[in-house]
C-alpha cells in the first residue's frame, strides 16, 4: 500500500507532501491541475522511464520520495533479499534528479540501480487506464492471466523454488569442475614432485648440518698429510736420539765425581716425557682426521641433492618437507573433490528431476484449465453479440 508522496522541485511542483488513508483514495481535478504530474513523479520514484526534463526550473535538483506498507507476504520481499536490500514492514523509495540529468536511487537509505526500483514497481503499483484492453495484446501478460485463473499460485512458488535450488545445485557443481580442473592440469606435476620429495625425504637443519660435516671433512683432508709428516717425525727422529743422549750421560754422572750433568739430565728426562704427551696428542688428533673418502663423496651428494630441489622449487632447503606436505595437501583435495562432485551430481540430478516433475505438473495444470478458460470466455462472448468471435489459449 502506498502510505505517502513527498515530491520537491519536480516540474512545476515546488514542495508536495500527499498522505494516503487506507481504502480508495481519490484524486480528482480538471484538465492541467497537475494529476498527470503526481503520476510522472510516482512512475519517477519507481525508476519508470518518462520525461527527460524532470527537474523545476531554477532548481539545482528534484527529488520524490515514497513510503509503502509491506505486508509479512508481500513479494517485493523476495526482489529486496536478492538484491541484498534491507527490508521490513515498511519500503522507502528515494530518487533524485539533478538538473544535468543525472539520477540517483534509494531503497531504505541503501543505494540501488533503477533496475531494481522497476522490479519492485511490479509488485508495488498496479497502473490502469482507458487503453487497458491494449494489454491483452501483450503476450508477457498472457500466462499470468492463465495461472490467475488455474489458481496455481502455490505449485507456481514450489516450481520456482524446485528451479532456483537446481541452479544453484548447477552452481556449485560447475565450481567445483572448473576448480578440480584447475588442479588436474598440475597433477602430473604434482605426484611427480610429492614422489621425488618423498624419496629424497629432507629433513628440517638437515642442510645446515651436511655443510657442516662436510666443512670438516674437507678441512681434515687438508690438513691431515701435514699432521701425518708432523707424527712421523717425533715418532721416528726424536725419540731415538733423545733416548740415546740420555743413556751417554747417565753412564758418565754414574762417577764418583761431580760431573755437572744432573740439572741437565733433569730437563732431558722431563723432555722424553713431554715429547710422549706430544705425540699422544697429535696421534689422536690423527686418528679424529680419519674418515673414508666416499662419505665425503655421499654427503656432497646429499647436500647438492637437497639444494638442487630447493632451488627447483623455490624454497629454502628446510623448507622442502613443509613444501611436500603442501603438495601432498593438492593431491588430497583433489582426490576428495572427485567424491564431492560424484555427491554434488547426484544432489544436481535430484534437483532438476525434482523441477521438472513440478514442471511437467504446472504445464499439466496449465494445459488443463486453458480448456477451461477458452470455454469460460466463449460463453461469455455469445451474450455481447460477438458469437463469432474465437478465443484460443
Amino acid at each position: 500500500m502506498l502510505r505517502a508522496l513527498d515530491i520537491r522541485d519536480l516540474l512545476i511542483i515546488d514542495h508536495l507532501e500527499l498522505a494516503f488513508q487506507p481504502g480508495l483514495n481519490v484524486l480528482t481535478g480538471e484538465t492541467g491541475a497537475g494529476k498527470s504530474i503526481l503520476l510522472d513523479s510516482l512512475g519517477f520514484v519507481l525508476g519508470w522511464r518518462g520525461r527527460a526534463e524532470l527537474v523545476r526550473q531554477g532548481a539545482a535538483q528534484g527529488e520524490v520520495i515514497a513510503e509503502f506498507g509491506l505486508g509479512a507476504d508481500h513479494p517485493a520481499h523476495a526482489i529486496l533479499e536478492e538484491a541484498g536490500l534491507p527490508g521490513g514492514e515498511e519500503l522507502m523509495l528515494r530518487r533524485v534528479n539533478t538538473a544535468d540529468g543525472r539520477k540517483t536511487s534509494w531503497v531504505n537509505d541503501r543505494r540501488c540501480s533503477g533496475e531494481v526500483l522497476r522490479r519492485l514497481s511490479e509488485t508495488l503499483v498496479e497502473l490502469h487506464g482507458q487503453h487497458d484492453d491494449r494489454g491483452l495484446l501483450n503476450p508477457r501478460g498472457h500466462r499470468g492471466l492463465l495461472d490467475a485463473f488455474a489458481s496455481v499460485s502455490d505449485l507456481l512458488s514450489q516450481t520456482r523454488s524446485a528451479w532456483s535450488a537446481a541452479a544453484k545445485a548447477r552452481k556449485t557443481v560447475q565450481a567445483t569442475r572448473d576448480a578440480l580442473e584447475a588442479v588436474r592440469a598440475e597433477e602430473e606435476f604434482l605426484r611427480h614432485a610429492v614422489a621425488e620429495l618423498d624419496k629424497l625425504d629432507p629433513q628440517v637443519g638437515e642442510d645446515e648440518a651436511l655443510d657442516a660435516q662436510r666443512r670438516q671433512m674437507q678441512q681434515a683432508e687438508r690438513i691431515r698429510g701435514d699432521i701425518a709428516r708432523a707424527h712421523a717425525l717425533l715418532s721416528e727422529g726424536a725419540e731415538p736420539s733423545l733416548g740415546e743422549a740420555q743413556r751417554w750421560l747417565e753412564g758418565v754422572e754414574g762417577g764418583e765425581e761431580d760431573t755437572g750433568l744432573t740439572a741437565p739430565l733433569s730437563a732431558l728426562s722431563r723432555a722424553m716425557v713431554e715429547l710422549g704427551e706430544a705425540q699422544d696428542g697429535v696421534s689422536r688428533v690423527l686418528e679424529g682426521l680419519e674418515f673414508n673418502p666416499g662419505d665425503l663423496e655421499d654427503c656432497e651428494a646429499r647436500l647438492f641433492e637437497i639444494r638442487a630441489l630447493a632451488r627447483k622449487y623455490g624454497v629454502q632447503p628446510d623448507d622442502l618437507a613443509a613444501h611436500a606436505d603442501l603438495l601432498r595437501g593438492k593431491l588430497a583435495a583433489l582426490d576428495a573433490g572427485d567424491r564431492d562432485l560424484s555427491d554434488q551430481e547426484a544432489a544436481l540430478a535430484q534437483a532438476e528431476a525434482d523441477y521438472q516433475a513440478l514442471a511437467d505438473q504446472l504445464s499439466a495444470a496449465r494445459r488443463d484449465n486453458a480448456a477451461a478458460l477458452d470455454q469460460a470466455v466463449m460463453a461469455e462472448l455469445a451474450p455481447l453479440k460477438m458469437e463469432r468471435a474465437v478465443f484460443k489459449t
